[in-house]
């Protein structure tokens, strides 16, 4: 399995993410450390994580005028069900599932952290916006209009990627 190990390459300079994000790094070196008797209680405080980490993000898009259906939320969205999908065939026996879905997630966050959530955390750098409270200090360097791409340069159909491959190629 590929290991994903925390490194400067990952860091946002925005401490609420980078923090949450390395904890994200953190619990995903765990699963792939476990055995077979602890890989799911280490998938599911993974998951639930990454359920918290996502709404965080989500609120903080929400909050400086991403749109709700941006593909960074959808990615989002489609990351976290097809980690809840294995966690339901771990908990019917099928445990691999979890090692190839953390193998896949190990590729695929670098990608989204240096992509999408760099450019999540300068567009919020330049509203002066503060995670912690929420408090925007720049309001006027929020766009006009509603974000409706990832909020970089652009979007594609990769932004599914890992995670939805992963899901394709274990046999059910």
């Amino acid at each position: 399995m590929a290991r994903l190990e925390w490194s400067d390459a990952l860091n946002l300079d925005l401490p609420l993410m980078d923090d949450i994000h390395q904890e994200f790094v953190e619990l995903l070196s765990v699963v792939d450390g476990a055995d077979d008797a602890q890989l799911l209680p280490a998938w599911q405080a993974l998951v639930e994580h990454t359920d918290h980490h996502f709404a965080q993000e989500d609120a903080f898009m929400a909050s400086t005028r991403f749109a709700s259906g941006n593909c960074h939320t959808t990615q989002h969205r489609v990351v976290l069900q097809v980690m809840r999908e294995a966690t339901a065939r771990a908990q019917q026996g099928d445990i691999e599932v979890l090692r190839v879905m953390a193998g896949e997630l190990a590729q695929w966050f670098p990608q989204h952290a240096q992509s999408m959530d760099a450019a999540l955390a300068l567009h919020l750098r330049r509203a002066g916006f503060d995670p912690a409270t929420g408090i925007v200090h720049a309001p006027e360097a929020l766009p006009g209009e509603l974000i409706h791409g990832c909020g970089g340069a652009s979007c594609s159909d990769a932004a599914t990627g890992p995670a939805v491959r992963a899901q394709e190629s274990v046999p059910a």
